[in-house]
């Protein structure tokens, strides 16, 4: 089997909402995520708008990870306004806590990043802390560039790329 064959994707839905809240109270995830309840607040809010993708990943039909992507432009952000038109953003965090420093996020990651090129995105870009170095380094073994860090209102975050 393959990692596309593995790992699913599809749509959150509303339904999911206790789910990710679970997974929001992962202490690993209140670390980089910050207050659960603001942010169960925001994808409650983006769950069914058509202009982001918001997914829960399954590994052998377990859902374990959330990743949400959207266009770069569409909500601007300074950090990523010299991405080209159509690039795509994404955030992801695992949920299960035995499902994570085991690689599943990077191969989940490949798996939805080589998806999105194939879809004709000309960009992928991340934001994630600059302290988060499990994640860069996950982002990294994808191919993921550093481009610096910026500051941003929400903070400080450590811009990455991916091109196909």
């Amino acid at each position: 089997m393959t990692a596309a064959e593995i790992y699913r994707f599809r749509r959150a839905v509303p339904n999911d909402l206790p789910m990710i809240r679970r997974w929001l109270h992962v202490p690993e995830i209140i670390r980089w995520w910050g207050a659960p309840d603001e942010q169960i607040e925001l994808i409650a809010e983006d769950i069914e708008l058509p202009e982001i993708a918001t997914l829960i990943v399954s590994y052998r039909n377990r859902p374990f990870a959330f990743v949400q992507h959207y266009n770069a432009h569409h909500w601007p952000q300074e950090h990523f306004a010299h991405l080209p038109e159509n690039a795509r953003c994404l955030d992801a965090f695992i949920g299960m806590t035995n499902m994570m420093g085991c690689g599943h996020g990077q191969m989940f990651l490949k798996t939805l990043t080589q998806r999105l090129f194939k879809r004709g995105v000309p960009m992928i870009g991340i934001d994630p802390d600059p302290e988060n170095e499990r994640a860069i380094r996950c982002y990294e073994a994808i191919g993921f560039i550093a481009q610096g860090e910026h500051q941003t209102t929400e903070g400080l975050c450590h811009l990455m790329t991916l091109h196909p």
